[in-house]
Order: structure tokens, then sequence, then C-alpha cells
């Protein structure tokens, strides 16, 4: 008797790559992907704040008011990349898959690449305290300091550690502290500095792969 094989004896790859995208999407859904055009649209807002600043003449030359200025705007998209971290599901999802760390990894990369390169193409042809290197390295080691703040404290309260680390950073750049852990206010060519917000960015990516954000089904 011939005829075509019933769905419910399709090969086990199909049946794995069926249940791939279905896991793919119910996590894009968890993370509220529907509403991620606010996500973009606040990164917009910040690469069109970092644009206009000079002309504002809030941020000129490289002193410490410049730094701040730019370091306030980097603070604000790290943030976005700590809250969206967050699951409405809480504790629940860590039973749903084995694949749930590499899609948690997968968001934080994504979100990361997105909230620098925004800040990239809102600073072209625009002269930046530290230049484009110093830029990149200050979002990767807050959006680190936000994504193990998202692990330990929630995705909800993520955004404190990023602006807690923030308004350190502006002392330190006040007072000239010289401790590579305070990168902003290191050169953009400072190695330790690099070496340091490498770690935090590494930290935090391993934290939220591997236990997600500290939420529970009942955060608002």
């Amino acid at each position: 008797m011939t005829g075509t094989a019933p769905t419910a004896h399709l090969p086990g790859t199909r049946h794995v790559g069926l249940r791939l995208v279905r896991l793919v999407r119910l996590h894009l859904i968890s993370r509220r992907v529907p509403g991620a055009l606010a996500v973009l649209a606040v990164l917009a807002c910040c690469a069109a704040l970092l644009r206009t600043a000079p002309r504002l003449h809030w941020m000129q030359g490289d002193d410490a008011a410049a730094r701040q200025t730019l370091l306030l705007i980097e603070c604000a998209a790290a943030c976005v990349v700590a809250v969206t971290a967050r699951s409405p599901f809480g504790e629940s999802e860590r039973t749903t898959g084995r694949l749930l760390p590499l899609l948690r990894l997968g968001a934080a990369l994504l979100l990361s690449a997105a909230a620098a390169g925004a800040l990239v193409l809102g600073s072209v042809a625009v002269r930046l305290p530290g230049g484009g290197a110093g830029l990149l390295r200050d979002v990767a080691g807050l959006a680190g300091v936000g994504l193990v703040s998202a692990a330990v404290l929630g995705g909800a309260l993520a955004w404190s550690g990023p602006l807690a680390y923030t308004l350190i950073a502006e002392f330190a750049l006040l007072q000239d502290w010289r401790t590579p852990w305070l990168w902003p206010a290191r050169p953009a060519h400072d190695l330790g500095a690099w070496l340091c917000a490498g770690l935090a960015y590494a930290a935090g990516s391993v934290a939220i792969a591997a236990r997600g954000p500290r939420d529970t089904g009942g955060d608002p």
C-alpha cells in the first residue's frame, strides 16, 4: 500500500525543528518582542541625543563635563539592554527547555549590539570624548553591569545597576580616579579598562544565560 506517511511518523529531526521554532516563538513573545518598537524608539532617542548634544553645547571637547554627558547617554542605552531581560513568566520559564540559556544569551548579545550600533550611528560625524572605541567599551561594560543586575535583582530593577555605576563613574571623572574598574574615567586606549569592561560584560552574559533574570510571575 502506497501513500505518504502520517504526520505522527515524521522523522525525529523534523519534530526537533518544529519544537525549536515553537520554543523560539514563545521565548520572543515572553520577552515582549511585540513591544520591541518601544525599545528601538528609546535607542533611537539616545542616538538622536548623542547627535544633537554637541550642537547644544552639552558635549564640547574632552573635558570631564563632556565625558559625563556622554556617559549618561551610554547609561540610558545600557539600561534598555538590562530591563528587556525580564520575563513575565518568572521561575516557571526555567523548566521549558534546555535551549533557554542559548536563547537568553542570544537576546542579550543582539540587544547589546543594537544599543552600541544605535549610538555609533548617532555619533557619525560627531566628535566624541574618547572617540568611538571608548563609546563601545563603555556601553559594553555598562550593559554587562545591567545584565548582572537583572540576574541578581530582577529585570524590573535591572536599570539600578548601570545607574549606580554611572553615578560613581561620574564622580570618578571629576576626581580623576585611576582604577580600571571605573573604565569610563580611563582613556579609550587603556588596556586595563578594556579588560575590566570586557569582564563585566562576560559576567553579565554568563549570569543572564545561566539563570535568567530574577523575576517571579507576580512581578509587575
